[in-house]
């Protein structure tokens, strides 16, 4: 499900976080140590990793490092952290992530998930011809209780995982901390904060977005995001309008639904989850805004609704309930992975939206980050802290061209509804359905990691 997925590092971190109880420093991680919570699974590696970016790559990248028995410590710019967001999709790749960690009680992380996460087994995904008549019914598979999908609120899902990070884990967090600097030196990598504070360690993970400074030192040069041509216009609010229009009250009086339009260069996807109580909304269209300074702004219904002329007159009802005041238009960054993601000296590393933003048609950008994360764990664990630089560039030749690889994805799915032919599509409408593809959802990272790791070494060692 692509309902409105914005990939890690770039949305969760514009204050799509917690709760806004943390401000500073979250104590309680020292040498491998967690005060009697949830101990690393591995002994202590003697590997120091400093990650800069609070998003689910960053916080996947801790969690696994952990429990790989490496020391962790995260910075994130942000102060305070707010359950802010829309929808937001981890298929079944990233749900065997999810499956592997366990609370201090010994319950999974993923059993929290499924409570927040949209039930679509009896609905399914309804696709629409803009101008209203349906096209197909896709059915949402049986649920694989080992390889969960999880489609459900970005700041509470990420509330939980980061909620893990610090009561669980105890991993030190320093909130409210912006980077202006990478460096590195032959025995070590590190950042300055602009309170004028280093900190070093072993190797530092880049996982703050397609603006991280971490960019500069890997690439050698400033490389600005560019617009990717296209925006979205997004939602999250209660069903309270909703079900005092009957038009539109059958959305959210039967449970969770999910229905989308799709039209010429434009599609819009609509859900209703918690049980039909929240409905959340994007719209993803044109656009050639100059993103130099943001790529978010407050967005107008007046706009949305020129998006949606000529189109069924349903899509513009559904809109009209929405408050104006959490309507966010959001301009789309996207490029091909970058050259590197490694620096020269191989101690510094960029990770998730910082290496290779996705598009939302992708439905992949959170989960690739965490699949990013699964796998430097992994590769510094197998390296050994005399071998960083090995293990960092295992880490590239690991995940280079699978990522590069699902990542085209986001653009085949836009073009397959945008550029759509409807005559092939009336006498065949199972080619609009959303692919779900095996190689994609089928990986299991940390297995392939562990597969492939000692081959991989050799080549940098």
């Amino acid at each position: 499900m692509a309902v409105g997925e914005v990939t890690a590092g770039e949305a969760v971190l514009n204050g799509e976080l917690s709760n806004g109880v943390l401000n500073g420093h979250v104590n309680g991680h020292t040498n491998g140590h967690t005060n009697g919570l949830v101990a690393p699974e591995r002994p202590s590696s003697g590997i120091k990793v400093i990650i800069v970016g609070a998003g689910f790559g960053g916080l996947t990248a801790a969690i696994e490092c952990h429990r790989q028995g490496h020391t962790v410590e995260m910075y994130e710019s942000f102060r305070e952290l707010k359950v802010l967001g829309d929808i937001i999709s981890f298929g079944s790749n990233a749900g065997r992530i999810y499956r592997r960690w366990f609370t201090s009680s010994g319950d999974r992380i993923s059993d929290r998930l499924d409570k927040l996460s949209i039930k679509l087994q009896n609905y399914g995904f309804n696709i629409h011809k803009y101008t209203g008549e349906l096209i197909m019914n896709q059915r949402t598979p049986p649920s694989d209780p080992d390889a969960p999908v999880f489609n459900g609120h970005r700041g509470e899902i990420h509330a939980t995982v980061f909620n893990y990070v610090k009561d669980e884990l105890a991993i030190p967090i320093h909130l409210g901390c912006r980077i202006t600097k990478y460096f590195e030196t032959e025995t070590e990598a590190g950042i300055v904060l602009d309170t004028g504070e280093r900190a070093t360690a072993d190797v530092v993970i880049g996982a703050d977005g397609v603006r991280s400074k971490a960019r500069e030192l890997v690439l050698g040069y400033v490389d600005a995001p560019k617009s990717s041509g296209y925006a979205v216009f997004r939602a999250w609010f209660p069903n309270t309008d909703m079900l005092a229009d009957p038009e539109t009250r059958r959305f959210c009086e039967n449970g969770d639904t999910f229905n989308g339009w799709i039209g010429p260069d434009v599609h819009f996807l609509f859900s209703t989850i918690k049980n039909g109580s929240d409905c959340c909304w994007v719209l993803t269209h044109v656009d050639e805004h100059d993103i130099e300074e943001s790529w978010s702004f407050p967005g107008k219904l007046e706009d949305v609704y020129k998006v949606f002329e000529g189109w069924d007159p349903l899509c513009k009802r559904i809109v009209s309930k929405t408050p104006e005041d959490k309507l966010v238009d959001w301009k789309l960054v996207y490029r091909d992975p970058l050259p590197r993601w490694v620096s020269d000296g191989g101690r510094t590393m960029l990770l998730g939206d910082s290496a290779h933003p996705f598009l939302p048609t992708s439905a992949q950008g959170a989960t690739q980050a965490m699949e990013d994360g699964v796998t430097i764990a992994i590769c510094l664990r197998e390296a050994g802290k005399a071998n960083i630089t090995a293990a960092t560039r295992a880490f590239q030749d690991i995940r280079y061209d699978r990522v590069k690889a699902v990542q085209k994805t986001g653009e085949t799915t836009r073009d397959m509804w945008h550029k759509a032919d409807w005559d092939k599509v009336k006498a065949n409408p199972e080619s609009m359905a959303m692919p779900r593809e095996d190689w994609i959802l089928g990986h299991d990272s940390e297995k392939h990691a562990e597969d492939v790791i000692a081959e991989t070494l050799r080549k940098f060692s």
